[in-house]
């Protein structure tokens, strides 16, 4: 912080000499060149405002731009001091020649903040939707853009000091393959949801577990089927990995539905040999009482409409058979009591669940902020969709807690938004998981 701070102020103090001079230089007897070199400072300022390495690009470009954006706050203010002096001093006020010092210095200050703020806009993830917004509500109110500003500022501080602990953590754990896990892993996304190429589904998570020595496959199962036939693609699945790679066995880590779809599979479609260990995170394996109350109360008509939508939809995103009322028939309380009776554990597998909340809804990510109070009338407590007890399952449940004040939501321990928390490292959570499952010799 110390480092930042000194290099900061030496920027802004050059930045400032670099509009005075430039700004002089038109109505003063100075050298042609003295004006053209205070120019191309400014211009190199706004190109390359530092030279301090960053893990990645984005985050030297995120980082510069925070840097620009505390040139712009520093210099408005020796500005603000320096054009009152000149009015007095040097050109005398509302002179053509004061304008125009006024509109050259203006112009530089201009470029300087949209060159920052664009850098951050655009690299950022901790700023999300909200601070992205406030900067553009609050961009033309007096003080309050100022505030809003700094706080832009410090989130993108924070992020970049968080990378470079994390980079600094890989480097010294880099030979341990920490997530080296004897079997490999398998990752089973949850229900109206793919495994896309282009856009994980698990965000950022398996980039930071194969640096870790995580060897990671996907489910690829439909977005929309029963359980029973999400199982069966899961389970053919399985048996190519197996295949493919020549390992006895592999570790499931599964989301939401895909707990209950990896359930069915070890234990009805003959897989469980071939299965070290089952993690669901989030799974309803008690099912959701206001799924229940939903189907029951809903026209038979408005569900077979939407069913229509959904199928549609889901066809040209790659889906053969999708099918949507048997998705959500399979959540319902009543059909998961039926299911747990009729599909126990398969002894020679090692069971765990993850399960999590959201604190406040009205600053939980859309849509799931909406429908957490819903969920809460029927179920209690949950993560915008899945309550809490309901996710419980196996020998060891883990219940993730965040102090922030939408806390951790069905969404976020997926890192769907690739937004991280002040004390919630979904990437780290994943990688310590691992290396437990590791450590077990799984």
């Amino acid at each position: 912080m110390k480092n930042t701070l000194v290099r900061v102020t030496v920027l802004s103090l050059f930045f400032f000499v670099c509009c005075a001079v430039f700004g002089l230089s038109a109505f003063y007897a100075l050298p042609w060149y003295v004006g053209v070199v205070s120019l191309l400072g400014f211009v190199f300022l706004n190109i390359q405002p530092s030279f301090v390495r960053r893990p990645s690009i984005r985050l030297k470009v995120a980082s510069d731009g925070a840097d620009l954006l505390c040139i712009f706050l520093i210099v408005l203010g020796l500005m603000c001091v320096y054009t009152l002096l000149a009015g007095k001093y040097l050109f005398g006020f509302f002179t053509p020649a004061w304008w125009i010092h006024v509109a050259a210095v203006f112009f530089m200050e201009f470029c300087v903040f949209w060159n920052g703020i664009l850098r951050v806009y655009c690299t950022a993830t901790m700023l999300g939707a909200k601070w992205r917004v406030l900067g553009i509500i609050f961009g033309f109110v007096p003080v309050a853009n100022l505030v809003v500003l700094y706080r832009i500022i410090a989130v993108v501080r924070q992020e970049v000091h968080r990378e470079e602990e994390r980079e600094l953590r890989n480097q010294q754990r880099q030979e341990e393959k920490v997530c080296a896990t004897r079997y490999p892993v398998l990752l089973v996304h949850g229900v109206f949801f793919r495994d896309a190429r282009f856009l994980n589904y698990w965000g950022r998570i398996p980039g930071e577990l194969e640096r870790n020595g995580a060897q990671l496959f996907y489910g690829h199962q439909q977005s929309a089927l029963s359980v029973c036939d999400s199982a069966k693609e899961i389970a053919e699945t399985i048996r190519e990995i197996v295949d493919k790679i020549g390992c006895e066995k592999v570790n499931i880590v599964a989301h939401s539905k895909g707990g209950l779809d990896c359930r069915y599979a070890i234990t009805h479609l003959g897989v469980a040999p071939l299965v070290a260990s089952l993690t669901t995170i989030n799974t309803p394996h008690q099912g959701c009482l206001f799924a229940d109350w939903l189907l029951d109360r809903a026209p038979v008509s408005l569900r077979n409409r939407v069913a229509r939508v959904y199928n549609a939809t889901l066809r040209k995103l790659g889906d053969t058979t999708p099918d949507f009322l048997s998705a959500v028939e399979d959540l319902r309380a009543s059909a998961c009591q039926d299911f747990n009776q009729t599909t126990p554990d398969c002894p020679g597998v090692y069971y765990q669940s993850v399960g999590s909340c959201i604190n406040r809804p009205l600053r939980g990510v859309f849509p799931l902020n909406l429908t957490y109070a819903f969920v809460r009338h029927f179920d209690g407590p949950n993560d915008g969709l899945v309550n809490l007890h309901a996710s419980q399952w196996g020998e060891r449940f883990i219940r993730l807690t965040s102090s922030s004040p939408d806390g951790i939501s069905h969404a976020d321990v997926i890192d769907l938004a690739r937004r991280d928390k002040p004390d919630f490292d979904v990437r780290e959570f994943y990688v310590c998981l691992l290396n437990e499952l590791k450590n077990k010799g799984l």
